[in-house]
């Protein structure tokens, strides 16, 4: 079979976190706000997917004004909620190129913190029956395009969306330091291809608000990541992700979680706050493929 499931087993490897910190904690933005499946992109309908809408279906041929409304949320107020919280936290944005091209503000913000801008990719959509050539493509016109607006290529990749063919595609690219389109670990680890995989994590993530089964309030979200935190920290030699985007966690009751976790973070005194490509650059260091 093509599947790890093995892994580090029993006896995962010392990351040497700087400083010595116990866990290496990661804050992601993701930034996907106008690049959502819109008949405006050209799509054949509307976005139904990662809302407050929970369930909502997707209008074949026309325009959804709420979910729009929504999206635009994220973009206009939310997303400087969480800005103003983190903008002395390394940061890592997980920009979606085409959503990123539709708000330099933002963009400029992002910079001036020092935020790293990783790739999301071009569109904010599903490439799971998306034929090859085409998310070859768009993989291409996402870095182009994401060098256009923010001066530089990313070095980071996260589809979210991806199809059986993403992590091949990326690998071949050759100019991503990490991959984050994994769930599988809880600390980074070299896929047989020879690219690093920095994974990621959809439950310490406020995508939970709008699930099924999710987040009910935000105390809820608040004790997950504090708990989840005091575990690795306990366990020692982990990393933890946050996934934040500004039309959920940017509402101003969950906003105010993440700035409680963060306070409980810095209190511990044993996190290290990183950027994703820092934890990328310190792996491959202690850790070379």
């Amino acid at each position: 079979m093509s599947r790890d499931l093995v892994g580090y087993g029993a006896a995962p490897p010392d990351p040497r976190w700087p400083g010595g910190a116990r866990v290496a904690v990661q804050f992601v933005v993701n930034y996907e706000e106008g690049a959502e499946n819109s008949i405006l992109n050209g799509d054949a309908g509307s976005e139904a997917f990662l809302s407050e809408m929970v369930g909502a279906a997707a209008h074949a041929g026309q325009r959804a004004m709420a979910m729009e409304s929504l999206y635009e949320y994220g973009a206009r107020a939310g997303f400087w909620r969480l800005h103003r919280i983190l903008r002395d936290v390394p940061v890592t944005v997980f920009g979606v190129a085409r959503a990123l091209a539709m708000n330099p503000p933002a963009v400029a913000a992002m910079q001036s913190a020092g935020w790293e801008i990783a790739s999301h990719g071009l569109r904010w959509i599903d490439y799971q029956h998306v034929p090859e050539e085409t998310e070859r493509a768009h993989i291409a016109e996402a870095i182009a395009l994401h060098a256009r607006v923010t001066g530089a290529r990313p070095l980071g990749w996260y589809q979210g969306r991806t199809s059986p063919n993403t992590a091949r595609l990326v690998a071949a690219e050759g100019g991503f330091v990490y991959d984050a389109d994994s769930y599988a670990d809880d600390l980074p680890y070299h896929a047989p291809s020879g690219q690093l995989i920095v994974p990621y994590s959809l439950d310490a993530n406020d995508m939970k608000f709008v699930a099924l089964n999710g987040f009910a309030e935000p105390d809820q979200f608040f004790r997950y990541l504090r708990d989840t935190f005091d575990q690795l920290a306990e366990e020692g030699g982990r990393m933890m992700s946050i996934g934040l985007h500004g039309r959920i966690a940017g509402r101003p009751a969950r906003a105010r979680a993440v700035a409680r976790f963060l306070d409980h973070v810095r209190a511990s005194g044993q996190a290290w706050l990183a950027r994703r490509i820092d934890i990328a650059r310190h792996w491959l260091e202690v850790h070379p493929a």
